[in-house]
């Protein structure tokens, strides 16, 4: 009885009828298994599938029938393909056939050969592992040659494709006939499979311990384990290329004034251009150490935030196989200045082997790495032992245990009232505090708890400023995949770890430039999520610069910004966004909010990153005549005078000092150090500013990589020129400004 066939793919280069043959209890059945059955047009043998080209059906002298697979064009595959049910409980297998060969050249590898390919997979058609070795043949047989391959099949496996094929051979046929496939005993077939890998564990394990000999005879010798790391030395049979590198395509061999060095560029967009190098590890190496030059230029990295420029390493066994352990990829993310330092510690598994070296260009949009000076060496484990301990202890000491929201402890709402902020009896209220810093940048940020405790526990902040975007809150980010849900409910619990404390949290829309339709649709969200929470206060957009106060106000065009850009740590990418739109305006940003019923106090920044509020004393304040009203935010930081500017809006306005503090020179770079006063001098000045006028505010920035600095790391010691004196200031000592700037 004649089985169905299924029209299947096979590879790009022909189409192919496979089918699922039936069995018998005992045995594998294969129709027409010796193909002297033909189809009604007698040009094909029945219950096979044809191919569209590259196959025929022939006869010997005798009359004997057979299928011959020939290259049609060099390098092309050529396949037979068919699918066969293996019996339920068939633990091995033996496979017969003849077969013969002829005018047969092998292709550019060494695996172009004609073969027989065969995979296993299961009832849902999943591959199952292992696959049996393939039969393949390399030499022209003119005569029909017996061939017998038994195999062991895997548990979980219900089909065997079977592909007979010439596998990307330049010329030849490969005739084939006689087909059978039977169960046989699996037994035997076990202890040689076992008798074969023992040996081969052996001889592995002889080898590597050869090459670990040498490795250490190499690092006694050199003091490092990378032979040609400096690539001043030529490659004895291939001058021009460095000896012990390979290069390819993507990959040249440099030099510049005298100095050679290896050069990874990026062919093509998103894609991945690399250098491979595995380096044999000594024994008795607890330890490794590697540094490097590097060079990067022109370089756009791509989707996501890591298709950038890295190296990635990786411990393999005896066995050539990945271990989990192996050290997280050095990245970066935007061209440096000139040639650059790379250095990286890390502990050696024991069951390492060696350590794979890929230095590459990660699918980004372009760019060019350039590699130099690679040592590799054994390094004390001590210090790497104690910052994992440290670290250990950090992520222990950052948990912070969730907490629902207990409204009998939140603070009261607060209404504008004049200049001031009070409670719904009248009492004044003044806003102090830092910026928990974070979750603008990563959705996930795990500190942002333990920080908002420490802030207020410890520190003694009534106020919370929370930096986020309508990105994270809507799960766009490529670290999300939820919609925003895990993003929104940490958002909530910082939010009711502050309240229920009595601390009031100010939620950051923390975008630059001009509010867009967007940020619009955010405010709508977030107020609505929000609406009348006592705890929580509406900070509209973080900092606007190089618009109008009338677009600022009521919207408009953005264009091209001018002037100095004080938000250098905004990727290229960002800052095109951030002009050629129609912006929609602060006001209606409030309008937006007080449409869901929200009453919330909103929080306006001015020009020129918010250090501006000239004009909401002359034309351009917002009008809010259904909400609890407006609080304008200024931001000032050690480069800013003009203190006396603020003078006039403080006398008509509440004001939020939503960012605030100094840095020492040297780290922020994007401003001329000349232009930068000494945090000593500004600081406590700046103290006394606020204090006279009881100007509300939050420090910027309680993080230890964000400039200026508060901490000095996550066991939040203060910095000694900013994180001091804010904390000093925030548990009531008071600061004298001696010095208007």
């Amino acid at each position: 009885m004649k089985t169905k066939y299924i029209l299947k793919p096979l590879l790009s280069c022909l189409l192919a009828l496979s089918a699922i043959t039936a069995f018998s209890a005992s045995s594998v059945h294969l129709p027409n298994a010796d193909f002297q059955r033909a189809n009604a047009e007698n040009d094909w043998p029945d219950d096979w599938p044809r191919l569209k080209e590259g196959g025929s059906y022939g006869a010997d002298e005798d009359g004997n029938r057979f299928i011959r697979l020939t290259v049609s064009q060099p390098g092309k595959m050529i396949m037979l393909y068919r699918e066969i049910a293996i019996p339920a409980g068939t633990e091995a297998l033996e496979l017969k056939f003849r077969y013969r060969l002829s005018d047969f050249q092998r292709g550019e590898q060494s695996w172009f050969d004609a073969r027989i390919m065969m995979e296993f997979m299961d009832a849902s058609r999943k591959q199952v592992r292992p696959n049996p070795p393939a039969p393949n043949f390399n030499r022209n047989q003119a005569e029909w040659t017996d061939v017998s391959r038994k195999f062991l099949v895997p548990e979980g496996a219900a089909i065997l494709k079977f592909m007979p094929c010439l596998f990307n051979a330049k010329s030849g046929s490969f005739d084939l006939d006689d087909f059978s496939l039977t169960p046989c005993d699996a037994a035997e077939l076990r202890m040689e499979a076992a008798k074969r890998a023992q040996e081969a564990d052996a001889k592995r394990a002889a080898q590597a311990q050869r090459n670990r000999g040498r490795a250490n005879d190499e690092l006694a010798k050199n003091g490092t384990l990378i032979p040609n790391g400096s690539f001043e030395i030529p490659d004895d049979r291939s001058p021009n290329r460095p000896q012990a590198w390979g290069v390819n395509e993507s990959t040249t061999w440099e030099e510049e004034d005298g100095n050679r060095f290896l050069r990874i560029r990026s062919l093509a967009p998103d894609k991945m251009f690399m250098v491979y190098r595995e380096i044999t590890l000594p024994t008795n190496t607890p330890a490794l150490e590697i540094s490097w030059k590097a060079r990067v230029t022109g370089l756009k990295c791509g989707a996501k935030p890591w298709f950038d420029a890295r190296t990635l390493f990786e411990f393999r066994d005896i066995n050539g196989k990945k271990l989990a352990s192996s050290p997280g990829a050095d990245y970066i993310q935007r061209d440096t200045k000139g040639w650059i330092d790379r250095k990286r510690s890390f502990l050696v598994p024991p069951e390492a082997v060696t350590l794979v070296l890929m230095p590459s260009i990660f699918q980004a949009k372009s760019g060019t790495m350039d590699l130099d000076d690679f040592v590799l060496r054994a390094t004390d484990p001590a210090p790497i032992l104690a910052e994992q301990e440290n670290r250990r202890k950090m992520e222990a000491a950052r948990y912070v245990p969730p907490e629902a929201p207990d409204p009998a402890k939140f603070p009261p709402m607060l209404r504008v009232q004049g200049n001031r902020l009070v409670t719904p009896d009248g009492k004044e209220v003044w806003l102090q505090g830092v910026n928990v810093d974070g979750l603008e940048t990563i959705p996930g940020d795990p500190q942002a708890e333990k920080s908002t405790i420490v802030a207020i526990e410890e520190w003694k902040s009534n106020c919370i400023r929370l930096p986020i975007n309508e990105a994270h809150w809507w799960g766009k980010s490529p670290y999300q995949n939820d919609n925003g849900e895990a993003f929104r409910k940490k958002v909530d619990g910082i939010v009711a770890l502050a309240a229920n404390r009595g601390v009031y949290v100010v939620v950051d829309l923390h975008r630059f430039r001009a509010p867009n339709e967007d940020h619009l649709k955010f405010w709508i969200e977030c107020a609505e999520h929000f609406k009348n929470h006592p705890a929580v206060l509406f900070d509209l957009f973080n900092e606007p610069h190089g618009i109008s106060w009338e677009v600022w106000r009521n919207g408009g065009w953005v264009g091209n910004a001018k002037g100095r850009d004080e938000s250098a740590f905004l990727s290229a990418e960002e800052k095109k966004k951030n002009q050629g739109f129609a912006s929609v305006g602060m006001q209606a940003l409030v309008d937006a909010i007080r449409s869901t019923g929200a009453k919330n106090i909103c929080i306006a920044g001015g020009l020129f990153w918010a250090n501006d509020l000239t004009g909401v004393v002359n034309g351009y304040a917002l009008d809010d005549p259904d909400g609890n009203g407006i609080m304008y935010s200024w931001h000032t930081y050690h480069w800013h005078k003009g203190w006396n500017r603020m003078l006039p809006v403080l006398e008509k306005y509440p004001v939020f000092l939503g960012e605030v503090g100094a840095e020492v020179k040297g780290v922020m770079n994007f401003i001329p150090e000349e232009d930068q006063e000494d945090p000593y001098t500004f600081v406590p000045d700046m103290l006394g500013f606020i204090q006279k006028h009881k100007i509300n505010w939050t420090g910027w920035c309680f993080h230890p990589r964000s400039a200026p600095r508060m901490l000095k790391d996550w066991s939040y010691a203060p910095t000694e020129y900013w994180g001091e004196f804010a904390r000093d200031a925030l548990r009531g000592k008071q600061f004298e400004m001696k010095k208007m700037r």
